[in-house]
């Protein structure tokens, strides 16, 4: 009898420590689909950013573009605008010389 109760005492344990083992094993499988279904959520979180930074950097692009081509339109512009202040400018000599010419014979 005494023989049979350490078979089972030393079953028992054994039993405990495979339970606590296979119980172990459950709370890691647990986790680790925890911790897939967090990694997913983040990839797809990430997917949608870099979705949202490309769409991003195309509108700025664009919007750069557009204000460089304002630009070039505003300077040659300016540059038309120089150029005919110079054209007066020969004309207002032109003038000059002209008056002080009559001016002279007088």
């Amino acid at each position: 009898m005494t023989e049979m109760i350490e078979i089972y005492g030393k079953t028992g344990a054994t039993g405990v420590i495979v339970a606590l083992f296979i119980y172990m094993i459950m709370n890691l499988i647990s986790s680790q689909k925890d911790q897939t279904e967090d990694i997913d959520s983040m990839r797809q979180h990430a997917a949608k950013m870099d979705t949202k930074i490309d769409n991003m950097q195309s509108i700025l692009l664009k919007m750069l573009d557009r204000w460089n081509k304002s630009d070039d339109s505003s300077l040659r512009h300016r540059e038309t605008m120089v150029g005919e202040l110079h054209d007066l400018s020969d004309v207002m000599m032109e003038v000059k010389g002209a008056l002080s010419r009559i001016n002279g014979r007088n």
